[in-house]
């Protein structure tokens, strides 16, 4: 008995050891992607090595996240991971609740004030040294958390964003107008109006509050039956998939909103910061063949994008935007004869130093409410004092 149970250890450890070693070398020797489709980020670089990073340990730190993002069959194990995760813990897989018609971000923002009170301060400084140029709005945007948290588990508290939303107006100045989209969108919940598998609201979502927004602006908003509606993919999957890769949700339409015999774009521009600048789109439709089909609204982020329409009005517009505003553009362009767009996270200097921010009589803040409490470098509209 003991013969075989030796016999039994040596082909267990035999075993074991070839399973790891061929694990390794697969993983040593494997294909190396340099950003995973499914999760839409950048995977680890295999590390330079150097004396300090060695000495201080974070070398070996680097190389684990190697190994961990460039493991063999790795997104499977990933998959696996997730799922068994979502059976144990009541359908939460990394902060996020998954059911079948839906997923949610259970994961509570909002905590930094400093943060917030530093990114309300930037919006107040900037409507009061253009006071007397430009008339500012603001347009804070729910998350579908926000919209649908009441479907979530009892035991999950997560701060009421339409709370949040009310105190950050009542913090801002009284010269910037703001502009409610949470009880439009929470009156229009059993439609369309946010995607299963993102945080961010649809084009439809997006129009059913551009029609209020038009008209504090001092427009007519366009009927709805004006638009002929392109759905360019019913396979879309976003930032909450990223964080789950659970398939359980149907995936989502990616739609663009046509208006024909409306105002078309004349010139789309990419400026970046060093002032160099490329053409670029309203709709980029490579975008659907990434990780990252959203990006198909005004392409991948750039500091400045500066859109020119046949509108003959001579009408100008600010939009100063995180990525809640990209499929809400294309509603604004048969209004205004040019329109500036700026992802203030991408400005590297100053905004006064790329365009002139007098030509523009109205300018437009909008972001997703649950933006507004991170670092989003906002400090970059304002000039140097």
């Amino acid at each position: 008995m003991n013969k075989l149970n030796k016999a039994m250890s040596i082909v267990t450890a035999v075993l074991s050891l070839s399973v790891i070693s061929v694990f390794a070398l697969m993983t040593f020797f494997g294909e190396k992607k340099e950003r995973s489709f499914d999760e839409n980020r950048q995977l680890a670089a295999f590390p330079t090595p150097s004396f300090k990073e060695m000495y201080n340990g974070s070398y070996a730190e680097q190389v684990d996240r190697y190994m961990t993002d460039h493991f063999a069959g790795r997104s499977k194990w990933v998959y696996a991971n997730d799922r068994i995760h979502e059976e144990l813990s009541e359908s939460i897989v990394n902060g996020v609740y998954v059911s079948k018609e839906r997923m949610l971000d259970t994961e509570i923002s909002g905590q930094d004030n400093k943060v917030l009170m530093k990114n309300v301060d930037i919006i107040n400084a900037f409507a009061k040294k253009y006071d007397d140029t430009t008339t500012v709005y603001i347009v804070a945007v729910p998350s579908s958390t926000g919209v649908y948290g009441d479907i979530l588990p009892s035991h999950i508290i997560s701060r009421s964003e339409s709370q949040k939303i009310n105190e950050l107006y009542q913090l801002l100045i009284n010269k910037i107008r703001t502009i409610d989209a949470y009880n439009i969108l929470k009156m229009m919940k059993d439609n369309y109006i946010f995607y299963r598998n993102d945080t961010k609201w649809t084009s439809y979502g997006a129009y059913c509050v551009y029609k209020t927004v038009i008209q504090k602006l001092g427009f007519q908003s366009t009927l709805y039956d004006k638009y002929i509606i392109e759905h360019v993919t019913d396979t879309f999957r976003g930032d909450l998939y990223n964080r789950t890769l659970s398939d359980k949700p149907k995936a989502d339409l990616i739609d663009i909103y046509n208006c024909p015999g409306s105002a078309e774009v004349v010139s789309c521009e990419r400026i970046l910061n060093d002032g160099s600048v490329s053409e670029g789109e309203i709709y980029d439709r490579s975008r659907l063949d990434s990780s990252d089909m959203y990006s198909m609204y005004l392409g991948e982020d750039v500091p400045v994008l500066k859109i020119k329409t046949s509108n003959q009005n001579d009408k100008k517009l600010l939009v100063i935007k995180d990525s809640y505003a990209d499929c809400f553009i294309p509603f604004l362009i048969q209004h205004y004869s040019e329109i500036i767009v700026v992802s203030p996270d991408q400005l590297d200097r100053e905004l006064s130093d790329i365009i002139n921010i007098k030509d523009y009589s109205q300018t437009l803040f909008l972001f997703g409410i649950n933006d507004l409490d991170k670092e989003i470098s906002l400090e970059k509209i304002t000039e140097r004092n």
